[in-house]
């Protein structure tokens, strides 16, 4: 990680644990939106008016809170507002690193080597993880966001005028319902699964594990009346927030982070949903199975040896 722009340690997958053994994870730091005329947003500073090709995104196949931001600038239509870069998904000493791997890229914009260093050109004296996703300002060289969140909530509003304007993944009658379950979501299934992999104790592991099958079989259940989506026949980013993580569930999760009571292939509502999902015009460009299963079983913590497992495949495919 970084220390005041210096990097000082080899990359660890546990951010922080509290006395009990539970992974914490680290909160985001950059925090500025994209907005229509360049007014702040609900948090940080103005000054980041939408506008074509200004904006670049880092991501990483591996990594859930990046493909939410991939999904949202598949569906809005922004491939041509807003360029994007694919990081390696083997996490070297040094975090994030550019190409050297089938499917991943060079850092086109200024030929760095590691992601850390996009971090502390924004930041010279930046300290903490660098991670993904990272919304990049290539006019004013600096990082706009690193929260996944906010970033799929401006890319469904802030370039209203310039991409898809008829596919609304926040829609305001339903702010509210779409909040609780995000933070439901968020607690219980997308950083459960961290927090049951990661657990350093018995009790840490069984409380994760508890909250993600508990999560799943709710939601088999709601999507068991043939809605197709969480909310009915309306497409929201909450449904990202689950597709995400869903996705990786059998390929990462069911085995390296030991979710092993049930696959997703197990539970029919939801992996009807799952597919149902995956084939909406260019999500299934979001999804790369190779990057997911090299990235995650190429945690030395994890998996001392590096074998990356050949199975499960998408089902369908």
């Amino acid at each position: 990680m970084l220390i005041e722009g210096k990097w000082t340690q080899n990359w660890q997958p546990r951010q922080k644990l509290d006395d009990q053994g539970r992974f914490i994870r680290q909160v985001s730091y950059f925090r500025n939106w994209i907005t229509a005329d360049g007014s702040a947003g609900p948090t940080g500073q103005g000054g980041f008016k939408a506008e074509p090709e200004r904006y670049h995104l880092y991501v990483a196949y591996i990594c859930p809170w990046a493909a939410r931001t991939l999904m949202a600038r598949t569906l809005k239509k922004l491939e041509q507002l807003v360029s994007v870069t694919v990081l390696n998904p083997r996490m070297s000493e040094q975090g994030w690193q550019f190409d050297s791997f089938p499917g991943a890229q060079p850092d086109k914009l200024y030929g760095r080597t590691y992601l850390h260093e996009i971090y502390t050109m924004a930041d010279p004296v930046y300290s903490g993880r660098a991670t993904v996703p990272v919304l990049w300002d290539k006019q004013q060289k600096c990082i706009v966001n690193n929260e996944s969140a906010d970033i799929l909530r401006m890319f469904n509003t802030a370039f209203f005028n310039l991409a898809e304007p008829s596919t609304d993944l926040y829609p305001t009658d339903l702010h509210s319902q779409i909040d609780d379950l995000n933070q439901q979501l968020y607690q219980n299934l997308n950083n459960a699964v961290y927090q049951a992999g990661f657990a350093t104790t018995q009790l840490a592991y069984e409380e994760a594990y508890s909250k993600v099958f508990a999560t799943l079989d709710e939601l088999e259940t709601r999507l068991a009346d043939g809605r197709d989506y969480l909310f009915g026949n309306r497409f929201t980013e909450s449904d990202i927030r689950l597709f995400v993580t869903l996705i990786r569930f059998d390929a990462a999760y069911h085995g390296l982070f030991k979710c092993n009571r049930n696959l997703i292939r197990d539970m029919p509502y939801l992996q009807r949903y799952t597919q149902r999902i995956y084939n909406l015009g260019g999500i299934a460009d979001t999804v790369r199975i190779d990057h997911i299963k090299t990235g995650y079983y190429s945690i030395r913590a994890l998996n001392p040896t590096g074998l990356v497992p050949l199975g499960p495949d998408l089902p369908w495919q």
